[in-house]
């Protein structure tokens, strides 16, 4: 083999190489036409110079005939398509306007002809347009646009931005909680309502424009973080509206008449919230989501409801249903059940749930996650995205009333996947006599006379479940490396009831640890494990687990804590929605569940890895982790054993290609270093 040879071969698997890996095609959401003959999905492509992902449209035959193809593609990429009851699809852009001057990089309004095309603009707003949503039968189109408070209309609007712009003022005035929310800061601009139509009027040089009409001017923060829905007739827009409570906000329901603008609330509730709001195609009722409040020693509860859009009754559906609804509902054509999705034992099946009598039929039984519901318009099927650890996001089809089945793909915008070995279920009971489960990825020649090294990973959430894939934590890319992961689902976890979720309420340090460290046993015991070389890693609540075990157990060799929390009463206060964290995090639990009052009993070697601009979780845990660890360091000369990576411009999550690609390459050097017993390697780029 020549050298030239050596430089062209494939890799076994896209998970040898994390070039061809970062490379990979990444599908995701669904959109249908109103008459069902046309699905939409998008896709993430590396852009030229390989530093983002960049999102393009494509179509997917819902017969399974045709293969997928592409609509869209422009340097700024396109999302949040929605049809109009012609078939025209609108998607939102920032993909320069080729009739205009304007250089500004605000996502516009498009339109795309339901026969192909070149696409135009239909609407625009100077703090951008998003969030679109149609009304199935009249086609009212409402959006959503970030505006500041003194702006009256479009003009004053623009000319605040402009004036904020050149005078290079960032400042932003807060006069209530919370300030800043994930990676972004709240203000000083907030999100408005706004709905239109297409004019009438064909303008020979253009075509009909969607004139957007103010329908919150005086909405404040009310629709931070806004989830909505418009009614088939375009009259009413029932959304979620966030009202002042104690240090935060309560989340209700508001009812907005598109013509008048005049609101009603619709559901309010002292000790609950409500979220995810669809409007039944009859137009009478409202599912949606209620959440009864946290507490201390309560974990609260999340059920579906049924509500009146005549007299704001709330009806509870399934009630006694012992699992938490996770997805936005989706009504049948009829009006008569709900479709919703629900984590369930290491997996999370599409359910439907009768209206009139509560009754909940499992509609899929096979090993998938599954997500982006849409209804067919006759009612007879519906379409979705599934995934596992075995699969990425791919597109299906199933019958909309036929209990546990499985679904049948769809021919994708994505090819399937060779994966570098095998997926085996593992359970085990604690102490105390409870079943924990979870997945284990394994190498293929993992056996007795090879075992695998092991990598216990942890969720993060913590109500979460490992079971569906990830682009951003895939162990996928530790078995190409020779390791073993295990996924478990410990106490906390989602999709084994609310006593499972209970067991671990205000007691992170308990059985969470204890379920964690019972299924690491009797993972370890098996044959093709090595039980001799060993890490654990985890981000976010998986990083306060991960700290958490480096306190209280020095059985493994190595442990990589990301985006963590590290010390509790430093943390409920400076997240971004310190009200949520502090129902649970007490100063009791703090003083009882907090990792750093541990830091002297830290013996394993620990790469600390945290993002400047996560807000979840504040860079003051990692930055105080990280004094504390060095401040105990054993060398004269401040040495030790431990690592900190450090993303300046990063998020709770390490999104951009490159910097991911650095992340992986620092984790896998750190683990050869500690548990493979290789020389220490650190990644070219930070050299």
């Amino acid at each position: 083999m020549t050298e030239n040879d050596a430089e062209t071969r494939q890799p076994p698997t896209p998970f040898h190489d994390l070039d061809t890996y970062l490379a990979l095609p990444r599908v995701g959401g669904l959109t249908l036409s109103r008459d069902g003959r046309r699905l939409v999905t998008s896709v993430a492509t590396l852009n030229q110079d390989k530093t983002k992902y960049v999102t393009a449209l494509w179509e997917i035959d819902p017969a399974g005939a045709g293969p997928a193809r592409r609509l869209t593609r422009s340097a700024k990429g396109e999302s949040g398509a929605a049809f109009l009851p012609d078939g025209s699809l609108l998607f939102c852009s920032a993909r320069p306007d080729p009739d205009s001057t304007d250089d500004d990089e605000l996502p516009m309004l498009w339109l795309l002809p339901p026969g192909g095309g070149e696409a135009r603009v239909v609407a625009k707003r100077p703090g951008g347009v998003g969030g679109v949503v149609v009304a199935r039968e009249r086609g009212t189109v409402l959006a959503s646009s970030s505006t500041f408070p003194s702006s009256s209309d479009e003009a004053s609007e623009e000319s605040t931005r402009k004036e904020r712009k050149e005078k290079k003022v960032s400042a932003i005035l807060h006069e209530s909680y919370p300030v800043r929310y994930w990676d972004s800061d709240i203000g000083p601009d907030s999100p408005r309502l706004f709905a239109g139509a297409l004019t009438d009027d064909d303008d020979p040089l253009g075509g009909p424009v969607v004139e957007l009409r103010d329908l919150t001017p005086d909405a404040g923060r009310a629709l931070q973080r806004a989830d909505y829905d418009i009614s088939p007739d375009g009259g009413t827009v029932v959304t979620t509206w966030n009202t002042p409570a104690r240090g935060g906000y309560r989340q209700a329901l508001m009812a907005l008449d598109t013509g008048t603008g005049d609101r009603r609330m619709l559901a309010e509730s002292p000790t609950a919230e409500y979220g995810a709001p669809r409007i039944s195609p009859d137009g009478r009722s409202v599912a949606a989501i209620r959440e009864r409040d946290t507490a201390s020693d309560d974990p609260g509860d999340r059920t579906l409801v049924v509500i009146s859009l005549e007299d704001g009754t709330v009806r509870e559906l399934a009630a006694g249903w012992d699992r938490w609804p996770a997805s936005t509902p989706q009504w049948t054509p009829d009006s008569s059940a709900v479709i919703v999705v629900a984590d369930e034992n290491g997996r999370a099946p599409i359910f439907r749930v009768s209206v009139p009598s509560g009754e909940v039929t499992r509609l899929t039984a096979d090993d998938f996650a599954y997500s982006d519901v849409c209804v067919s318009p006759d009612g007879r099927h519906l379409y979705a995205m599934r995934t596992s650890y075995l699969e990425p996001m791919t597109p299906v089809r199933l019958a909309a009333d036929i209990a546990d089945q499985e679904s049948a793909p769809l021919r994708g915008p994505a090819p399937s996947l060779n994966l570098p070995g095998r997926l085996d279920e593992i359970e085990t009971q604690t102490a105390d006599g409870v079943r924990v489960r979870g997945w284990l990825a394994l190498p293929e020649d993992a056996s007795a006379t090879n075992p695998a090294p092991f990598l216990l990973w942890i969720h993060g959430g913590p109500l979460s479940s490992w079971n569906s894939w990830s682009w951003r934590w895939n162990p996928w890319l530790m078995v190409a490396q020779g390791y073993a992961v295990l996924l478990p689902d410990p106490a906390l976890s989602t999709g084994y009831g609310l006593d499972f979720i209970r067991r671990g309420w205000g007691a992170w340090g308990q059985e969470p640890f204890t379920d964690l460290m019972a299924i690491t046993d009797a993972t370890v015991a098996r044959h093709d494990i090595d039980e001799n070389r060993t890490a654990a890693m985890g981000g976010s609540f998986g990083g306060y687990m991960a700290n958490w075990v480096a306190g209280h157990t020095d059985r493994f060799d190595a442990i990589v804590t990301h985006a963590s929390l590290w010390a509790l009463d430093q943390f409920g206060p400076t997240t971004d929605a310190s009200w949520y964290w502090m129902r649970e995090m007490t100063p009791e639990m703090a003083a009882a569940n907090s990792p750093h009052l541990s830091v002297d009993a830290i013996e394993t070697p620990m790469l600390v890895i945290h993002g400047d601009k996560d807000y979840r979780v504040p860079i003051g845990e990692a930055l105080r982790l990280w004094f504390e660890l060095a401040c105990r360091a054993k060398d004269d000369d401040g040495g030790m054993p431990h690592k900190f990576l450090y993303f300046p411009d990063e998020n709770h999550w390490i999104l951009t290609p490159q910097n991911a690609k650095v992340w992986y390459q620092t984790v896998l050097a750190f683990l050869a270093h500690h548990v493979l017993g290789k020389d220490w390697e650190t990644p070219p780029l930070l050299s």
